[in-house]
C-alpha cells in the first residue's frame, strides 16, 4: 500500500499465493505465484510459513527509555523529571549506551520493525552507539542528538556545543550503511529561544536531513508551552517562527492540534507520528483522525517506548483503532497497517527505498502467524484477510512475528 488507504480506496494490494523476488537486497518482482515465476525460471524459491507484509517502521521512539517502560504514575512533565531524565544522564557513558542500543535494536526486529526514527539522549555518544549498533544489523535508523540547552544538570548542552556536536555526528554518519539523521530538539520547553533557531538553521543547511520533535502532548505541557511564548498563535506557531515547519518535518502526539495548526501542518508537507499507547498512558487523550482526516495530514505510526508500553506495532495499530473510536472514528485495519508501513516511510521520506515492497525497494519484510496463540487461531480460522488482519492487531503482539526479514536477510527467526 504506498497510498494511503484514506485517500485510494483501491490501494490495498495482496496475493493470496504470492512470489516476491528478491534479488540483492531489494525487491525486483511481486505477483502471483504461477505468473511471477514464469518470469524467474530457475530461481530458488523459500515458502514462508504466514502473511508477508513490508517490515514495521516505527514513526516515533525513545531508545534510552527502555529501561523506564512501565514506570509508575506520572503525566508527561512530572514523569520526565521523576523517571526519564535521571536514565538518560547514564547515556554519557558510550559502553552503557551500546548495551541499551542493541538490546533496543533487537527487540524491534523481535516485534518486526525494521526501521524506526528514534530519540536518543543529549550526549554525543548515544548516537554514535545506536547508529554502531544498526549498521551491524543493517537496519535503516534515523536519529540525532538531541538538543536541550534549558535542560536539567547532566542533560544540558549550550547553543554552540549543541551545534558543534549536531555537525561533527552528520559530517560522521552522512551516507553510511542505511543510516540517516535528525535534526532534534526535545521540545519546545528544552531550548533557549537562541537554540530553537539554531535548529532551524541547521535544519536549512543541510537538506538531507529530518527535523523530530514533540508536539501539543499533554495538556499540562501545551499550558507551559503557552505560557513561555505568550505571542505565539498556537505550539506549532512556537516551531513555526524558529523555522522548523517544514516537509521534513515530524511531530510526535499532535493529540490537541487547533484547526490552524492542522492546516499549517498540511500546507508545509509536515506530518504527524500518532503514538497511541504513550497517550493514553501518561493520561494525554486521543489523537483526532477525524480532524487529520479532514484536513488531509500526513500521519505515521509510533510506539514511543517508553511512554509506549509495547515495542509491538501490531499492538500499537490495535491501540490507534481504540483511539479512534473513542472519537467515533472508524480506522480499518488496511489503513493501520498503511500508517505503521508505507504511512510512517512517508514521514520519515524514505517511501522510495521500505515500506511497501514495491520493484526497487529494500526487502525489509515480516512473516506473520496468525495463529502464534490458540486465541488468534480460533478468531481468525477461515477468516478473511482484513478479520486477519485486525485480529492480529487487537490480540497480537511480539508471538504473532514468525520472522523478520532485513534486505532479504531473515534477521530474526521465532523459536518453537
Amino acid at each position: 500500500m504506498p497510498q494511503d488507504p484514506r485517500d485510494a480506496p483501491d490501494a490495498v494490494c495482496h496475493e493470496p499465493d504470492g512470489l516476491l523476488v528478491v534479488e540483492d537486497g531489494r525487491v525486483v518482482a511481486r505477483g502471483a505465484y504461477e505468473t511471477t515465476l514464469r518470469s524467474f525460471p530457475g530461481v530458488a524459491v523459500e515458502k514462508l510459513p504466514g502473511l508477508v507484509v513490508p517490515g514495521f517502521i516505527d514513526a516515533h521512539v525513545h531508545y534510552p527509555q527502555t529501561d523506564c517502560i512501565a514506570s509508575y504514575g506520572e503525566q508527561l512533565l512530572d514523569w520526565l523529571d521523576t523517571h526519564i531524565f535521571p536514565a538518560e544522564k547514564a547515556f554519557a557513558d558510550k559502553d552503557h549506551a551500546a548495551e541499551v542500543a542493541a538490546f533496543f535494536l533487537d527487540e524491534l526486529l523481535r516485534n518486526g520493525t525494521t526501521s524506526a526514527l528514534v530519540y536518543p539522549t543529549v550526549h554525543e555518544a548515544s548516537v554514535d552507539a545506536l547508529f554502531e549498533a544498526a549498521l551491524e544489523r543493517d537496519m535503516r535508523i534515523v536519529s540525532g542528538k538531541v538538543l536541550m540547552d534549558r535542560g536539567p544538570e547532566g542533560l544540558a548542552d549550550t547553543l554552540a556545543s549543541g551545534r558543534a556536536a549536531t555537525e561533527a555526528l552528520i559530517r560522521r554518519w552522512r551516507g553510511r550503511g542505511r543510516l540517516g539523521y535528525a535534526v532534534t530538539p526535545r521540545f519546545a520547553l528544552a531550548s533557549s529561544d537562541a537554540q530553537l533557531a539554531d535548529a532551524g538553521a541547521l535544519l536549512s543547511e543541510h537538506p538531507e536531513v529530518l527535523m523530530h520533535t514533540h508536539l501539543s502532548e499533554n495538556i499540562h505541557e501545551i499550558a507551559a508551552v503557552a505560557a513561555r511564548f505568550p505571542d505565539s498563535t498556537d505550539y506549532l506557531d512556537v516551531y513555526d517562527r524558529f523555522g522548523l515547519v517544514t516537509a521534513r518535518s515530524v511531530f510526535a502526539h499532535g493529540v490537541h492540534l487547533s484547526d490552524r495548526a492542522c492546516s499549517r501542518l498540511r500546507s508545509s508537507g509536515a506530518g504527524v507520528a500518532v503514538c497511541p499507547s504513550s497517550n493514553l498512558f501518561l493520561g494525554s487523550g486521543h489523537f483526532d483522525f477525524g480532524q487529520a482526516d479532514r484536513h488531509g495530514l500526513r500521519l505515521g505510526l509510533g510506539t514511543d517506548i517508553g511512554a509506549g508500553t509495547s515495542f509491538s506495532m501490531l499492538q500499537t495499530a490495535g491501540l490507534a483503532y481504540q483511539a479512534a473510536l473513542a472519537r467515533e472514528d472508524r480506522l480499518d485495519p488496511f489503513r493501520a497497517l498503511y500508517l505503521a508501513t508505507a504511512g510512517s516511510a512517508g514521514l520519515l521520506r524514505i517511501g522510495d527505498r521500505v515500506g511497501s515492497l514495491q520493484p526497487g525497494q529494500e526487502a525489509d519484510f515480516v512473516v506473520l502467524d496468525c495463529a502464534a496463540t490458540p486465541l488468534l487461531a480460533r478468531r481468525t480460522a477461515n477468516a478473511d484477510l482484513a478479520t486477519r488482519l485486525f485480529a492480529l492487531q487487537i490480540l497480537g503482539d511480539e508471538r504473532a512475528i514468525a520472522r523478520t526479514y532485513v534486505m532479504g536477510r531473515c534477521a530474526w527467526k521465532r523459536t518453537p
